[in-house]
């Protein structure tokens, strides 16, 4: 580890990585730095890890729009645009530290040595080499780093996606070999379910890589599946705290070393970001499935829930439905458009009033029951299941999305009942 003593006292590399919310104006910037610096004790190495202030992604985009009704489809130059969100933060935030009388500078993710692939932004992190990082913290700087956002290997800028400044982040403590990662956000931790939906959610203390991975997998937008594997990858402690208190949060880690385990089920997690897209009336024949989601992988597009069902068994056609992210959407309908074509499909229907929802924990195993006791919920609300699918650790199901809000709310009720 990076640890030295400092008169008696061990010395600290700590990543701290500040969300859109958080640096969302300049009076919040500052307070932002006061707060670092009140923290910061003797000899500690500090690197910040921010986003774009509030909703600038947001604006970036809808100016993208005004030029275009598809701007991803120019993706490289979605990249050279939503970069700029993260410079403006950064330089605002190292003035910030400057103005309290603290020595800082800002880094973008290429000057940092974030190196990523070429898949304009859905960016993958392919290295990191922070020399640049290491050299200004030697100098006593604090380092303020761009999040989400690095170069590929001909110098060109690439974004990393959905939750990009997280995997930034922990991805940056690990090749600094930091003794911690801090995720700030507007939630004090993890809970087991989203706190703005669920009145009752409970804080969690701590919780595993692989519960966290399959609750941010599943749509839990306090931390992204890329940054939990990164952590897991480098074993980094994850703490995810709040920015607007100093209760300590939910550590991310291999194990448990405290927490009880009175709930079978960790967590409820929902995603209103998808849509449903069905291939209705195609050949059902070997190699109908690759085609369509081949065609979709050459495109960048991850498909999640899948069902295949037989429309005719005289005429031996099928349905293959499906869903995809929101921000997928266009794309994918143009890929699927061409491959329905090609298979002589009846029609592509799309469906966007639809969310997920969805149960993780590690203690389903081996307890049967886990599933009835979910769709009992859910019928009991009165809401129907369009799809379902499983792993060994979650239950996911495809709903209304009128209808997401009720539904986190009876299942997290089944499986957290409220005290007495």
């Amino acid at each position: 580890m990076c640890r030295q003593m400092f008169r008696g006292r061990n010395m600290a590399l700590i990543v701290k990585k500040f969300g859109g919310s958080s640096v969302a104006t300049t009076e919040k910037i500052m307070n932002v730095a006061k707060r670092v610096l009140s923290e910061k004790q003797p000899g500690d190495q500090i690197v910040m890890v921010v986003s774009a202030m509030g909703d600038t992604t947001d604006d970036l985009i809808t100016l993208a729009n005004g030029i275009t009704k598809d701007p991803y489809q120019y993706a490289r130059e979605m990249d050279m645009l939503l970069t700029t969100g993260e410079q403006v933060s950064i330089a605002l935030l190292a003035m910030a530290f400057k103005s309290l009388g603290q020595p800082a500078i800002s880094l973008t993710g290429p000057m940092a040595g974030m190196r990523t692939d070429s898949v304009h932004t859905k960016g993958r992190i392919k290295d990191i080499q922070p020399k640049r990082v290491h050299e200004e913290l030697d100098k006593g700087n604090i380092v303020v780093v761009a999040g989400f956002q690095g170069s590929d290997e001909i110098g060109d800028l690439v974004t990393l996606g959905r939750g990009g400044s997280d995997t930034s982040a922990v991805a940056l403590a690990g090749a600094l070999k930091a003794d911690s990662c801090e995720i700030y956000t507007d939630v004090d931790g993890v809970y087991s379910a989203d706190p703005r939906i669920v009145k009752n959610a409970r804080k969690m203390k701590e919780i595993t890589y692989y519960e966290m991975l399959e609750m941010a997998r599943l749509g839990a937008g306090v931390m992204q599946p890329r940054s939990v594997e990164m952590g897991k990858y480098f074993n980094i402690p994850i703490h995810v705290r709040s920015t607007f208190t100093n209760k300590p949060g939910t550590i991310i880690r291999e194990d448990y070393t405290m927490e009880d385990k009175d709930f079978v089920i960790r967590g409820v997690a929902h995603d209103e970001k998808v849509a449903k897209i069905a291939v209705l009336g195609i050949p059902n024949t070997p190699g109908i499935a690759h085609e369509i989601f081949s065609a979709l992988a050459e495109a960048n597009i991850d498909v999640d829930m899948i069902v295949q069902s037989i429309r005719n068994i005289e005429k031996n056609v099928t349905d293959m439905v499906f869903t995809v992210a929101t921000d997928d959407l266009a794309q994918a309908k143009k890929v699927v458009d061409k491959v329905a074509d090609k298979l002589n499909a009846i029609a592509v229907l799309i469906e966007e009033d639809v969310a997920k929802v969805s149960i993780v924990g590690a203690g389903m195993l081996g307890n049967p029951g886990i599933a009835a006791r979910m769709f009992g919920a859910l019928s009991k609300a009165e809401i129907n299941i369009d799809i379902i699918s499983t792993s060994e650790i979650s239950i996911s199901c495809l709903v209304k999305g009128s209808q997401l809000k009720d539904a986190v709310n009876a299942i997290h009720d089944e499986f957290f009942p409220a005290k007495a």
